[in-house]
């Protein structure tokens, strides 16, 4: 039997479709990338905000039209599932299978059951984890791939759905995930990307703040790299975890900090812990104590009752700290939230053009940064390469987030292999060089 796979949303929402991916391999499931050829579609949708819900309904109702054709199967999985089931069953028929975020390891057996004729909905508690030790399919860059240490959240932002969604904050064993790095590894991955809603409260659930520690021991891990953290909250980078990115050659020295704003009374009205004051400390103190560390921040644009005066503040936060990397929001009224019931909700139109005047300013600071990069020697890992030019990033640049370095190569070099790249030129994201070398073990 062949199965199509549709997998949106987050990079934690990936984990979990390779999972998925993984567990219904094992069962005798072709993966083809043609749905037209699949007996069975899952769509592992995502409902973090509104376009993301409008991108999963989409998402099910194009794959519901390969039901006239070959596919006898439609799934729903992940967090649209899990937070709107009875919407979905009610409002879009064509669904077969329902399958909650939480209950994804059920997948092979429903899908089974599903191609007999059986329609299921199949959720679990938002606070339920899944077993350990599954199967997984890798779908990114085979050099690269995501790890998921933790489940759920603890920080109850006004704004935000997780918690109802995905429940509390749940860690994950350190065995289990330096068993997966080591699987991981011993398949040609090189760059382990740490994904949760927030890494750095990884063993609070368990009476220790344990990032550190797991760490170090990822270090340890061989054939892996590179280590990049997602998803700092910055109330909650600590001395030691500061002094583990400084003193651990293979964490690349990247922090993604969600700040959210500039305005310490939307701070408040979000149910943040951290002050614009702190958040600036917090930039300073790691271009301080960390040589060429790259900061990444995500902003939301027109919270409920933000004025201009609120908003200038932002664009100020963006000037100050001068984030190496920014992504702006524009607000999303998420329904259940706290949010979503105050005054002062702004028209879309509002909220986008603020958006977008932060982005002008962010890509403006880019060209900047980018023009301050000519003439350096990066450290790059090698992706893909179009017949003229590779592309490829260094330690300051995540996949499919981030910016990317396009370079000549001097040499025959292969997908992940580290490379120095001298930096000739950029545009308002992306830089350009010539490759100058090869990276060295003796380097490290």
């Amino acid at each position: 039997m062949t199965i199509g796979f549709v997998s949106l949303g987050c990079d934690k929402n990936l984990c979990d479709s390779e999972n998925m991916l993984g567990l219904l391999a094992e069962r005798g499931f072709e993966l083809v990338n043609d749905p037209a050829l699949a007996d069975a579609i899952v769509v592992n949708t995502c409902a973090f905000i509104d376009s993301a819900k409008q991108e999963s309904i989409n998402a099910l109702l194009e794959m519901a039209e390969y039901k006239k054709g070959r596919c006898r199967l439609l799934a729903a999985a992940g967090c649209l599932a899990q937070r709107y089931a009875e919407d979905i069953r009610r409002e879009l028929p064509e669904v077969d299978l329902i399958i909650g975020a939480t209950a994804f390891d059920e997948i092979a057996d429903a899908v089974e059951r599903g191609l007999k004729g059986e329609r299921e909905t199949i959720l679990r508690p938002a606070d339920a984890s899944a077993p350990e030790g599954l199967p997984r399919i890798v779908t990114t860059q085979p050099h690269t791939a995501y790890l998921k240490i933790a489940e759920g959240c603890d920080n109850r932002c006004t704004y935000c759905a997780i918690p109802m969604i995905r429940g509390r904050y749940r860690s994950r064993s350190m065995e289990a995930i330096l068993d997966e790095a080591a699987a991981l590894a011993a398949d040609g991955v090189k760059e382990l990307i740490l994904v949760a809603q927030d890494v750095t409260r990884y063993g609070d659930d368990r009476g220790e703040r344990a990032l550190p520690e797991l760490l170090r021991r990822l270090c340890r891990v061989g054939g892996v790299e590179w280590i990049r953290l997602h998803y700092c909250y910055p109330e909650a980078v600590t001395d030691e975890l500061i002094e583990t990115v400084k003193n651990e050659e293979k964490i690349v020295k990247y922090f993604d900090i969600p700040i959210q704003h500039g305005d310490d009374n939307v701070l408040r009205r979000m149910g943040r812990h951290t002050t614009r004051a702190q958040s600036l400390a917090l930039v300073e103190r790691l271009r301080r104590e960390i040589s060429g560390v790259t900061v990444r921040t995500s902003l939301i644009a027109g919270f409920p009752g933000e004025t201009e005066e609120e908003f200038a503040n932002l664009l100020s936060l963006i000037r100050e700290a001068r984030f190496d990397r920014v992504g702006v929001f524009a607000y999303s009224q998420e329904e259940g939230t706290p949010a979503a019931k105050l005054g002062g909700q702004l028209p879309e139109e509002e909220k986008e053009r603020r958006r977008g005047e932060a982005m002008a300013l962010a890509r403006e600071l880019s060209r900047e940064r980018g023009k301050s990069m000519i003439g350096k020697k990066l450290l790059v890992m090698a992706e893909t390469f179009d017949g003229n030019l590779w592309q490829g990033r260094s330690g300051g640049e995540s996949p499919d987030v981030d910016p990317v370095i396009y370079f000549g190569a001097g040499e025959e070099i292969l997908p992940g292999s580290l490379v120095w790249v001298k930096i000739v030129d950029s545009d308002d994201y992306d830089l350009y060089g010539e490759q100058v070398g090869l990276f060295k073990e003796e380097e490290k």
